[in-house]
């Protein structure tokens, strides 16, 4: 019998989860899928795309997709991470400035005037930088 471990709004989600458990040796299965992708409204009907799992399965799977695999990632890409100005967090994320006034501006006069830059959000001490 086959468990449901996760929901997700979209299917491209479900299919990258189903593919981190089967590379772990956990054989998954994605229902709903493919009514979603013709109807996407159908989602939160349905209760999203599920990802299911045979019972046997069930807690090693929901370990698997419970681990942060980010530092793994970033050490194995040799990627340089950008640190807070503020605290010297490297706990970091890429962030648009902008973004919320252009859409504004956008909708006000149907015209996008407002710049949209490239920053820096640390999620430690909440502070936006310019990247």
């Amino acid at each position: 019998m086959l468990v449901t471990i996760s929901r997700y709004s979209f299917p491209y989600e479900a299919q990258l989860a189903r593919a981190l458990l089967e590379s772990e040796g956990i054989p998954a299965f994605i229902a709903d899928e493919h009514t979603i992708n013709m109807q996407w409204l159908y989602s939160d009907a349905l209760g999203g795309v599920r990802l299911q799992v045979p019972e046997p399965y069930v807690q090693a799977a929901q370990k698997v997709l419970a681990e942060d695999r980010e530092q793994a990632l970033v050490e194995q890409q040799d990627i340089d991470i950008r640190h807070c100005p503020r605290c010297g967090s490297a706990n970091t994320e890429y962030h648009q400035i902008g973004r919320r006034w252009a859409f504004l501006v956008f909708l006000g006069i149907n015209f996008p005037l407002f710049p949209v830059r490239d920053g820096i959000l640390c999620r430690d001490c909440g502070r936006v930088s310019k990247s």
